[in-house]
């Protein structure tokens, strides 16, 4: 049975074994995800999951490419791995009526000439495996097991909804000053950090591009009370600026183009744009930076109303407490990453009784979640003063 075009696919399920500091771990996945930890505890591996699948799906990407744009399999694969060094990821994809629509397998590892090889590739379509690898063909060919068959077209038709939706993962994490570049457009595309961002708003079509821009000068009027109109134009250079009325600088209003705009509008303007977009999983990498607390507190509000609205999921990393303080965050969206002696440990919130206890304490998700992943000596950083 093919999907409901009509209800959005998501990730329903995420196992992965070895996979950088992670041994193994196997989760539930909501249509909005709170991934918490410390510095260095692997909340952007656990993004670069999703971003992997998505290099192997997309246009011009492939396996091969995948694992060497990250190093190579050594650089992948976890440092904790003994006996068995091959690394796995297995992800269910379904709606919110039917979560096993599709369940993707891959696990690979390196040859003697230390190159990628896949180990085991296989597709389930409502529970019922329809491809698994190596198969005959494989056996008689091992240099087609640096492939998968979820990146070859003449392979992947019974499972091609599954390759365009891994396709439609974004992963958005605009850095401000990269978007200031005035040569930000040469040789970018698909820029995560917002190289070809203002590209992207100038190759969408007029009549979608200025009805995103005022529902987002809209939105921004609540957070920058000066900014009146946002629009978009292009300079004799040919580059594309976006520009601000303020009206707080003269009588009729005063423009701004982005290069004086403030980091946290911009990376408001680019988490605005983001959302209105169409796709798969959208990641987002601790969206709180350079914003207020005030406004980071009504992001998960905005998350909730964006998937209720197209159903997009939205996976996001964060250290934010006003960003957990939303009353309306539900247990099975929170994911505590601690780190442990043996890699990283991923558990989900409403596994965890103590915090279910302090819930219903009246305590908030913030001070219930974050002293479980605060690191251990923490307290002793300010003994820094003494060493200098």
């Amino acid at each position: 049975m093919a999907e409901d075009s009509r209800s959005p696919l998501r990730f329903t399920r995420l196992r992965a074994e070895r996979w950088k500091n992670f041994g193994e771990f196997e989760i539930e996945l909501a249509r909005r995800v709170f991934f918490v930890g410390a510095n260095a505890a692997g909340k952007s591996n656990i993004l670069d999951i999703f971003r992997f699948l998505r290099d192997i799906a997309k246009v011009g990407g492939g396996f091969r490419e995948a694992v060497e744009s990250r190093g190579g399999v050594s650089a992948i694969r976890s440092l904790f791995s003994r006996k068995k060094t091959d690394v796995e990821i297995d992800v269910s994809v379904g709606t919110e009526s039917s979560n096993n629509i599709w369940r993707y397998v891959l696990a690979f590892g390196q040859d003697n000439n230390r190159q990628a090889k896949i180990i085991r590739e296989q597709v389930y379509s409502n529970g019922v495996l329809i491809l698994d690898r190596p198969d005959d063909n494989d056996r008689l060919d091992e240099a087609r097991l640096s492939q998968t068959h979820l990146e070859q077209i003449s392979a992947n038709k019974p499972f091609r909804g599954l390759a365009e939706y891994f396709d439609s993962i974004s992963y958005r994490h605009i850095v401000p000053q990269i978007v200031r570049e005035p040569d930000r457009s040469f040789g970018r595309a698909e820029d995560p950090f917002g190289g070809d961002f203002l590209e992207v708003v100038a190759r969408t079509p007029k009549k979608t591009r200025d009805a995103r821009l005022r529902r987002i000068a809209e939105s921004l009027s609540f957070a920058v009370p000066q900014l009146s109109e946002l629009t978009l134009d292009q300079d004799t250079k040919g580059f594309w600026h976006l520009k601000g009325r303020y009206t707080h600088w003269r009588a009729t209003g005063a423009w701004q183009t982005e290069d004086q705009f403030s980091d946290g509008t911009l990376r408001l303007m680019g988490l605005l744009w983001a959302l209105m977009e169409s796709g798969g999983a959208l990641l987002l990498e601790e969206p709180e930076l350079s914003l207020h607390p005030a406004v980071v507190r009504h992001l998960p509000a905005l998350f909730s109303r964006v998937g209720r609205r197209n159903g997009r999921q939205v996976i996001v990393t964060t250290h934010s407490d006003a960003l957990l303080s939303d009353e309306g965050i539900g247990l099975d969206e929170v994911h505590l990453l601690a780190t442990a002696h043996e890699g990283t440990n991923v558990q989900t919130a409403v596994h965890d009784n103590q915090i279910r206890l302090l819930l219903e304490g009246g305590i908030t998700m913030a001070d219930a979640v974050f002293p479980r992943v605060r690191p251990a000596r923490i307290d002793q950083l300010p003994l820094f003063s003494n060493l200098v």
